[in-house]
């Protein structure tokens, strides 16, 4: 009866329209005093769940991303790819996307990457002839490799729930080449599309465009390298890493580029407070929901009646990421890696998955579940800045999908495109 408490007023609540982080803190509340499990308990296991020194990195990138997307940096990286790619067919969709690999980058977040060079491209796009659906659809498509290439905040959540052997910076150089691979295979995917629509092609750059744009571009573009080249050369930790990478983007925004007054910056930070509010509210209640999984012997009971379906690794890989892929599409990304890691890392280690490999597999079903309805969030942000319903972008968004698809079975299959990097590196 706990179990079904612990599953069915989760849904029941979520069904309801309350919160995912409520809802799954009142599921807690029930369950521990139906199983007669003082509420202190639960509040300590709860309290452990947020008292983590790498868990301050959060912010920090939270902050630093939104630093970007107000100083300019987003803007200048757009011209530097289209010096870049934009020569080519269908030039604005691959500027959009090269300009979302770079951004997302440094942000690590894929709404930020949508709300901010969406703004400025699907503008661009309708101008120069590109139809809007098909201009929303590349850029949240784009946009999700936010989520995959690091630095990335969901990934350090999935590294504190995994818990120890899985390291945060081996996560990070572990998203580089799949990122890479899902924008390349965006890229083609969109080059397609605009030869058979015959999108036009940008005027080539010249030498001096070139060098100017990549001037203007290359301040922003060392956010990134300052935060990642810290974590894998062991100066920094992930943590002083994120807190530095802060001071440069404000350093940068607000002093190199001036393109927003400083008044702006209590905006920036109210709007990162309550974030990570949120943020820290929801790890807290999933560490005790996660703790009464355990208790419960909820992991070892689905595991058991997975490996009892079949016993054949590809079967099961599979129905993994069918799983992920559904809750992707139902839930946001932070509460999926709280509640699933405990239950889903253990199946997919028994059967031969690396914790780096699975959480990059993970990684890239979430991207997928942020561009699918009925909560996809850059979705829904796409849309609503181009002012166009969300089944016409859906429809759109058919290929993209097939292309995302295709690169998350490459990823689940081929682990050594995931562990490359790493173990070059490590």
């Amino acid at each position: 009866m706990a179990i079904l408490t612990l599953f069915g007023l989760f849904i029941v609540l979520l069904i309801f329209g309350f919160p995912v982080a409520l809802a799954m803190g009142l599921t807690c509340i029930v369950v521990a005093l139906q199983l007669d499990i003082p509420l202190s308990m639960l509040a300590q296991r709860m309290v452990t769940g947020i008292n983590s020194f790498p868990l301050l990195a959060i912010p920090f990138f939270i902050l630093a991303g939104e630093i970007m997307n107000i100083g300019g940096i987003s803007k200048r990286l757009v011209r530097f790819s289209d010096v870049l790619v934009g020569r080519f067919r269908g030039g604005l969709a691959n500027v959009n996307i090269t300009t979302s690999m770079l951004f997302g980058g440094i942000s690590g977040s894929a709404l930020a990457d949508a709300s901010s060079i969406g703004s400025i491209l699907i503008p661009m796009m309708k101008r120069k002839g590109y139809d809007t659906d098909f201009s929303v659809a590349v850029t949240v498509s784009g946009a999700t490799q936010g989520i995959i290439i690091p630095p990335s905040h969901n990934m350090i959540i999935y590294a504190l729930v995994a818990g120890a052997g899985v390291s945060i910076s081996s996560l990070f150089l572990a998203g580089i080449i799949p990122g890479v691979l899902l924008g390349i295979a965006l890229m083609v995917t969109s080059f397609i599309i605009a030869v058979k629509r015959k999108y036009p092609a940008e005027k080539p750059s010249s030498f001096k465009e070139v060098l100017v744009a990549a001037k203007e571009a290359v301040p922003g573009l060392f956010t990134g390298v300052i935060i990642i080249g810290g974590i894998i050369s062991g100066i920094f930790t992930v943590t002083e890493s994120a807190a530095i990478g802060v001071a440069y983007a404000f350093i940068i925004s607000f002093f190199v580029n001036r393109d927003v007054p400083f008044s702006r910056i209590v905006n920036v930070l109210s709007g990162t407070f309550k974030t990570m509010a949120i943020v820290v509210f929801l790890i807290a209640v999933s560490s005790g929901y996660a703790w009464l999984l355990a208790f419960l012997k909820v992991p070892a009971m689905i595991s058991s009646g997975m490996l009892g379906l079949s016993d054949n690794p590809i079967v099961i890989k599979l129905i993994i990421v069918a799983i992920l892929l559904f809750l992707g599409m139902i839930l946001d990304v932070a509460p999926i890696i709280l509640i699933t890691t405990p239950i889903l890392l253990p199946i997919a280690q028994s059967v031969g998955m690396n914790p780096i490999h699975y959480g990059i597999v993970m990684m890239i079903c979430m991207a997928i579940g942020l561009v699918t309805p009925p909560v996809g969030g850059a979705l829904f942000v796409g849309s609503a800045i181009a002012k166009v319903p969300v089944e016409k972008v859906i429809k759109a968004l058919l290929p993209f999908y097939v292309c995302m698809i295709v690169v998350l079975l490459l990823v689940t299959f081929v682990p050594q495109i995931v562990m490359f990097v790493p173990n070059l590196l490590d």
